[in-house]
């Protein structure tokens, strides 16, 4: 059921973006390269950060969660997932606590059930002649650490975390880092993510932004819609040629 909505929210939302798009010839044929979101996007990490909740949950002497209320934490980092997950009545000494267990636990289980979405493979290889790039509110190293160990890390040239700068997404700072490195402006890049953290980071920026139906964040997609709606990653390269799929 849920991929039925999931799907009648995406072609709603390709009909509305239509008139917009049927007379610019290729409204994203100056997009030169892509920022990647993590989980949510290009893996499916769901049930390993869930398990990792759970065990904190248990560490700190709380009641478990439902994992679906947990899967609506993530996105704003770890420190903001352990926090939301112990309550509004936690202390700063006990939220510290707990993201501290979380890291120690996460950092042993991350890649137990951890798999890449449907597609996510097929597209970056037919992506892969873009210079492409990684940017999560993830711990770096626990981001390089699963892309290496899903076989994904040969096609991104830069991997930044949620402790790679001062501030995380939605703030620019990354996404700016990115368009450094690549020596581009923000009209040739186009972030793909699965939230509105993530619409609003490419809002911030000035950048293109590609949302994904299947990931943690649909209903902020709704109150803050992209410019490209996908339910699969391998049907954007035909946005990137030069005309519509």
């Amino acid at each position: 059921m849920t991929g039925q909505i999931t799907n009648q929210f995406t072609k709603q939302f390709t009909k509305q973006m239509a008139d917009t798009t049927d007379n610019q010839g290729g409204r994203f044929s100056e997009v030169r390269a892509l920022v990647f979101d993590l989980d949510g996007t290009l893996i499916d990490s769901k049930l390993d950060l869930a398990l990792s909740i759970d065990a904190t949950l248990k560490h700190m002497g709380r009641a478990s969660l439902p994992h679906e209320k947990i899967y609506g934490y993530v996105g704003n980092g770890a420190a903001v997932l352990v926090r939301r997950a112990l309550g509004d009545a936690v202390t700063d000494a006990e939220a510290e606590e707990g993201h501290r267990y979380f890291l120690a636990y996460y950092r042993e289980h991350m890649l137990d059930n951890t798999v890449t979405y449907p597609g996510v493979r097929e597209a970056l290889e037919l992506l892969s002649r873009h210079p492409m790039a990684v940017l999560t509110n993830k711990p770096v190293r626990f981001s390089e650490r699963i892309l290496e160990g899903l076989g994904l890390s040969r096609y991104f040239r830069y991997v930044y975390g949620g402790n790679s700068f001062e501030t995380k997404k939605p703030d620019p700072e990354g996404i700016n880092m990115i368009l450094r490195d690549l020596a581009i402006v923000p009209r040739e890049a186009m972030i793909v993510g699965d939230s509105d953290v993530d619409v609003r980071t490419a809002r911030n920026a000035g950048t293109w932004i590609c949302g994904l139906s299947y990931g943690l964040g649909l209903e902020g997609l709704r109150v803050h819609p992209p410019d490209l709606m996908l339910d699969n990653l391998a049907e954007l390269p035909a946005h990137l040629n030069g005309r519509r799929a």
